[in-house]
């Protein structure tokens, strides 16, 4: 199935790619919102899978693959970004939808279901909780203000390959794939990533209590993928999130770090029952 690609203008003027497929209207539409930079580009394999029947919105942050890049750094935070997702989501005239949401995208869903309780339906929180450690977030910092400047597409793989957490990729064409979808050659001829990375600054804040956000998903069908060796959601944090949603289905990905692809056979199962 393949993507329509938008240009919405966000309430200050701002360009946003957003990428829409569209299989019709006979179920809900997911709302797939990626992590801190990653983009719309993320979700073609939860599209493929699960679209069936729906339409299937994601976007790109501000600051992110194919979106504006502006001077203030805080025109990329979190604030900012939910005000963009209720624009997309009012420009492309979705009233529902349930919303999926790799780490800083679960804790935006959050935010929608605080700020427009009739928009979201249902809640994927994929390896995000109300509760992020101080040594994931730095992981995550380090990650996000480094361009390496690569030569080539496989010193980009090679990289990644050290870089990032356990996550499964079991191919070189799927290491190729997550390339394609994290760095692009710049006009020096080197790989630089999707993003600006200016964006990992805002990881210098202090940490804030999420809990209330959490809460704030009393009332809505509930979701949880974890890589079990992730960093950035841990097990203290789980239990506490199963004791206040003792209904919360929880799907665990062995041996994977932050964050699954939502590819993995148990995810992928248990999101065609939850979606069900």
């Amino acid at each position: 199935m393949g993507a329509l690609t938008h240009r919405i203008s966000a309430t200050d003027g701002l360009s946003l790619l957003v990428r829409e497929w569209a299989d019709g209207d006979f179920r809900l539409p997911l709302l797939c919102l990626p992590g801190l930079v990653r983009t719309s580009g993320d979700f073609a394999g939860v599209v493929e899978r699960h679209g069936a029947g729906r339409r299937v919105i994601s976007l790109d942050y501000a600051g992110r693959g194919g979106s504006d890049r502006v001077r203030d750094v805080g025109r990329y935070g979190p604030e900012a970004c939910l005000r963009d997702v209720l624009d997309v989501c009012a420009a492309l005239h979705v009233p529902h939808a349930i919303a999926i949401g790799t780490s800083f995208g679960g804790l935006l869903s959050m935010g929608l279901a605080a700020a427009r309780p009739g928009l979201i339906r249902g809640v994927v929180l994929n390896d995000i909780g109300p509760e992020v450690p101080a040594t994931g977030a730095a992981i995550i910092r380090d990650f996000v203000g480094n361009d390496p400047a690569l030569a080539t597409e496989q010193d980009c793989v090679d990289w990644l390959r050290v870089h990032l957490p356990p996550l499964s990729l079991e191919t070189d064409e799927a290491w190729r794939g997550m390339v394609a979808l994290t760095y692009a050659r710049g006009s020096d001829g080197r790989f630089h990533p999707v993003w600006d990375t200016r964006i990992a600054s805002l990881l210098n804040e202090p940490p804030r209590d999420l809990w209330p956000l959490f809460g704030g998903l009393a009332d809505v069908p509930l979701m949880l993928v974890w890589g079990e060796v992730s960093t950035v959601l841990l097990p203290a944090t789980i239990a506490r999130m199963q004791a206040t949603r003792p209904d919360m289905t929880v799907v665990t990905v062995p041996g994977i770090g932050h964050a699954p692809t939502l590819a993995e056979a148990p995810v992928a199962l248990a999101l065609d029952r939850f979606l069900a």
